[in-house]
């Protein structure tokens, strides 16, 4: 094996960082392409392609070794030459009839939670979550079409396809840098994941919709709504977080979705003012981001029990609390990016249980990682009872 030290010296420095700051790797990783200049377009590609693949298999890999996890700089070398013996020289196999968490290499906690949550679904959700995910982009379509968006980008030298998750996703055949492109630009796509785009359909949205968006983020299933309502409504973004807020103001600028407004919620009585606004109302609420491991590798080592014990109590609140801001008859949609029961129907089912009198359950869907245009997610549709 013979790879530039400057390289090795890339990948071993970030995985040491990560791990020992509980920095997610995907920031780590673009601070160091920053820093490193000279690297061109391959040397950066190596270097992340291969940071996340150690990251992924980090316990496995660890297990061919034959020794406990270490951040000493000597034994990450030697790691990543256990890696790339397995994984791309494939002079290292993986022994046979290893327990799910070494195989598929998950955390105890984490293996045992969903192998009670999940039951026999958990070992093929488990290694699909490995497989490297597809990058998926939603066409703006207030602005282009989906076809005439392909022909566009293969004049910007950029081949995709066309997906069958929505009318509106491409996905990339070959990864390449996205932002720099003059459609990104212009505000013709997103990138979006599949499952994320199929969301904002449970809302059913139409033109002269009042939607409330009340955990919004930088705003992806906002501006799928936009398009969908041909900017025609009024779609209310609520989110605690002034970047996100200031991201999402950016991201609709470009995309030309005039229907979109923030509020960044400083206290919670706030919330009174928007009583009985909304028509429909969107809670994707914080979640562990267990469906979205394979974009997010270190997801797997950087939640904990009780991070996860404090999201489920906030998912509650969330849900209490902004419910009844609902107008009396409106569509009310739960989502998460988890694949996690105790997140998902049994949210639903708590809540259901002290609401049932002024909420019904009108549906409720699982979006499989096993189709590989998409995350795992899970949506429940909820009516407020006239």
């Amino acid at each position: 094996m013979k790879l530039h030290s400057n390289l090795l010296n890339g990948i071993v420095e970030i995985l040491e960082i990560s791990f020992s700051g509980n920095l997610y790797a995907d920031k780590v990783v673009e601070k160091a392409l920053r820093s490193n200049k000279k690297w061109g377009s391959r040397d950066r590609s190596f270097v992340a392609q291969h940071t996340y693949e150690i990251i992924r298999w980090w316990r496995l890999l660890w297990f061919l070794k034959g020794e406990a996890p270490s951040l000493k700089k000597d034994k990450l070398f030697e790691l990543f030459e256990v890696y790339w013996k397995w994984a791309i020289e494939k002079t290292i196999p993986t022994p046979n009839d290893l327990p799910i968490d070494v195989n598929e290499s998950y955390p105890i906690w984490l293996d045992e939670k969903a192998s009670i949550e999940l039951g026999e679904n958990w070992p093929i959700l488990a290694r699909a979550l490995n497989i490297q995910a597809n990058v998926v982009l939603r066409t703006n379509t207030l602005k282009i079409s989906r076809e005439q968006l392909l022909l566009r980008l293969a004049q910007e030298d950029i081949q995709a396809k066309s997906s069958k998750i929505t009318s509106e996703a491409i996905t990339l055949i070959n990864r390449r840098k996205l932002k720099d492109l003059q459609s990104f630009k212009l505000g013709l796509f997103e990138i979006q994941d599949g499952g994320s785009q199929l969301i904002s359909n449970f809302l059913a949205p139409m033109p002269g919709d009042k939607i409330m968006d009340c955990c919004s983020g930088a705003g992806g299933k906002a501006l799928s709504l936009a398009s969908k309502m041909n900017n025609i409504g009024d779609i209310l973004c609520i989110d605690i977080e002034l970047s996100k807020i200031k991201e999402l103001e950016i991201r609709a600028e470009r995309a030309g979705a005039t229907c979109i407004r923030t509020h960044l919620l400083l206290e919670a009585e706030e919330l009174k003012e928007y009583s009985g606004w909304a028509d429909k109302m969107l809670l994707d609420v914080p979640c562990s981001g267990t469906g979205v491991i394979r974009r997010d590798v270190d997801i797997k080592w950087k939640l904990k029990p009780e991070y996860l014990e404090r999201t489920l109590e906030l998912q509650q609140e969330i849900l209490n609390n902004y419910s009844k801001l609902l107008k009396v008859g409106g569509l009310l949609v739960y989502a998460t990016c988890s694949i996690l029961e105790s997140e998902n129907e049994m949210q639903i089912i708590k809540f259901l249980e002290s609401n049932s009198e002024s909420f019904e359950l009108k549906h409720q869907e699982r979006l499989s990682p096993l189709n590989i245009d998409s995350d795992g997610y899970y949506v429940a549709v909820l009516r407020k009872k006239i």
